[in-house]
Parts: structure tokens; C-alpha cells; sequence
């Protein structure tokens, strides 16, 4: 039996909780069960009830209780010996400091919040110490959402290979905005309606910003063991400084000031006979950078359609022709199913069987 307790209930924690029911019958026919014990939001968390008449009384009544993540996580770990873990759906610095501390106590973390695997590298370097006890991290989602890019590189490095070099387009938002940008509308007639359709954060910035395919970059990085960080990347914004420095409301009423600049970088693209994308790129010497480029009309990255991520390896083995992952790298949906991935790897690498 594998005891699970999910923290962040919102979007993707959502996705992930309709996905873990409706496989529940096939998992168990399969042997494996799932028990989850817990749902833990910022301020408060939902756990089995811990009177056992009552839960005769009520069919295994629940209660709310305010959210306490130390108790939370004793709570999934028990007392009985069995494997737990807990999945982290939030994108919450506080809950990323918890790592260590859970992995050193036996309990598996699986996690699509970047903070942790792109945040301070001596609290990453902690977090890998602590998983090699014993208890197992996963962050495939981390990167391009239900896409196998983390596992890719992990199964490359461990057959012997080596990485050279990481190309790619990791944020779905800007993919479509660069595929939607041949000057028949405004750059912020564009960005207003992927805002509309959510395709973005809240506030656009977050994706205009470049800082989140930073953060995947860098997750790259400390997979293949290089000690990146977040203030060794060159990232060219979308978002010029004075508003980047406004309130939302503000930025959204001055969206139109993005439109000419970035009218001019499609009019270098087209004279140079190619292709804007939003690229991150990462050498075998560290330099890395994210930006918008102009590519040659061939170009692999050239062909990606609506909200597409693409990831091109070149490895010693990958050399003259890169192994590219492409495919959907946002959504709920997707990004839960990378969760659940990474949980029944887990999962069948305990035995965790009934």
C-alpha cells in the first residue's frame, strides 16, 4: 500500500485527484493500491478522520483542520511502516523548504513546482542528499509538463552518454504567441487573448518575462550535474523595465507599448528569410540564455504547432542529428499526468503491491 497526501488542491492538484480516481479500479486489479490520506491547502487540510466510530458512523468521514505541513506529513507517514508520499501541486517557496526534511524521513516527494529544483543550489544539493537514503524525488513535470524531457536526459546520463548541449522552446504560452505573431495583429491583441483563453499566468509578465523557462533551463542543468543557477542565465525579457515595475492593471492598460518592438523583431525575421521563437539555450561550457531568436525557415523549432515545447539534446551519442522531445508542455491535464507518472514509477519501484 502506498499512503499519498497531495498539497495544492488547485488546477493541476485538481486534475491530478479526478485522474487518481478514475485509474483507482485498474490500479487495484493491478495490485497497487493508493490510499490517499490527506489534501493540504495554504490554510487549511482535509485528513482521515482520527475517531474510528466515527468513521464506522460516516463512511470514513473527513475533517478540515488548519494546515499544519509537519503534522500533515506524520500524518501520510504513520506509524505502521508503510511507504508514503507526499505530491507537492502547490508553487510554493515554504513547501519547497520541506523537501529535505520529508525525504530524509523515509516519505517519497513527487513535485511539478519548479521552486525547489531551480531555487537556491545549496537547498538543491540538499535535497539530492537527502533523497539518496533512500526515499525516492521525481519532478518530471517540473519541465514541460507531462512531457518525458526529464526522464529522457536522466536515462541518457545513466547509460553512459554525455550532454553537450540543451536547446529549446519550454514555454507553451510563448510558443503559441511567436506561431500567432505574422503581423496580421497586434503583438497585444495576441497576448490579450491567450490571457483570455489562459494560456497565461494571471499576470502575462510571468510568461513575458522569460524568468520560468529560466527556471526549467536550470532544472536541466542540475540533472546533468551543472551547478547552475538562476542569476547565471542571460534572460532577455519581452517586458520592457518601466512596466515591468507596474501593478497589473496598470501593465494590461499598457500592453500596446509591446506592439512596435516587437513588430520590428518580426520584420528582421522575415527580411532574414526566418522565423521568431522563444529559445532557451544551454552549452557544455555553462552559458545560458533564454530569448527571442530568429531562426532559419529549416529549423526544427520552426515547425512547432499551437502550444508545443520542444527540447533538442545533443549528447556525444545525439551529435550530428539531437534527439528532440516534443509535444503538449502546458495544461492542467498534461501537467498531472507527468504527476501521475512519476507516482506509479515510484510506485512499481517499491513494490508497493497489495
Amino acid at each position: 500500500m502506498l499512503a499519498v497526501g497531495l498539497i495544492g488542491p488547485g488546477r493541476v492538484g485538481s486534475a491530478l485527484l479526478t485522474q487518481l480516481r478514475a485509474a483507482q479500479t485498474r490500479l487495484s486489479e493491478a495490485g497497487l493500491e493508493l490510499k490517499l490520506c490527506g489534501v493540504a491547502a495554504s490554510k487549511r487540510m482535509w485528513l482521515d478522520s482520527d475517531d474510528p466510530d466515527l468513521n464506522r458512523r460516516c463512511d470514513r468521514a473527513q475533517t478540515w483542520r488548519p494546515a499544519d505541513l509537519r503534522q500533515f506529513a506524520r500524518h501520510v507517514l504513520g506509524d505502521d511502516g508503510r511507504h508514503a508520499m507526499l505530491i507537492d501541486c502547490s508553487a510554493n517557496d515554504e513547501v519547497a523548504a520541506h523537501y529535505a526534511g520529508w525525504l530524509a524521513d523515509g516519505v517519497h516527494v513527487v513535485t511539478p513546482n519548479k521552486l525547489a529544483g531551480s531555487g537556491p543550489l545549496e537547498r538543491w544539493q540538499s535535497i539530492r542528499a537527502a533523497s539518496h537514503a533512500g526515499a525516492r524525488f521525481r519532478y518530471e513535470a517540473t519541465v514541460c509538463a507531462g512531457l518525458p524531457v526529464v526522464q529522457t536526459l536522466r536515462d541518457l546520463l545513466d547509460t553512459g552518454d554525455e550532454l553537450l548541449a540543451v536547446d529549446g522552446m519550454f514555454s507553451g504560452t510563448l510558443a503559441w504567441l511567436c506561431n500567432r505573431h505574422d503581423g496580421g495583429r497586434p503583438f497585444s491583441a495576441l497576448v490579450r487573448e491567450a490571457h483570455a483563453l489562459g494560456y497565461t499566468e494571471p499576470d502575462p509578465r510571468d510568461d513575458l518575462s522569460g524568468l520560468d523557462v529560466a527556471r526549467k533551463l536550470v532544472i536541466l542543468a542540475r540533472e546533468a550535474g551543472w551547478a547552475l543557477s538562476l542569476d547565471d542565465v542571460n534572460v532577455q525579457s519581452l517586458v520592457p523595465a518601466e512596466l515591468a515595475a507596474l501593478d497589473a492593471d496598470a501593465f494590461m492598460a499598457r500592453l500596446h507599448e509591446l506592439d512596435a518592438p516587437m513588430a520590428a523583431q518580426l520584420a528582421i525575421a522575415r527580411a532574414e528569410g526566418g522565423v521568431l521563437r522563444h529559445v532557451a539555450s544551454l552549452d557544455r561550457d555553462g552559458r545560458a540564455s533564454v530569448k527571442l531568436a530568429v531562426l532559419p525557415a529549416a529549423h526544427p523549432f520552426a515547425h512547432t504547432r499551437l502550444t508545443d515545447n520542444v527540447v533538442q539534446f545533443t549528447t556525444r551519442r545525439y551529435h550530428d542529428n539531437p534527439l528532440l522531445v516534443q509535444g503538449p508542455g502546458a495544461g492542467p491535464e498534461v501537467t498531472a499526468a507527468g504527476v501521475f507518472g512519476d507516482l506509479l514509477r515510484i510506485a512499481e519501484s517499491l513494490e508497493a503491491r497489495a
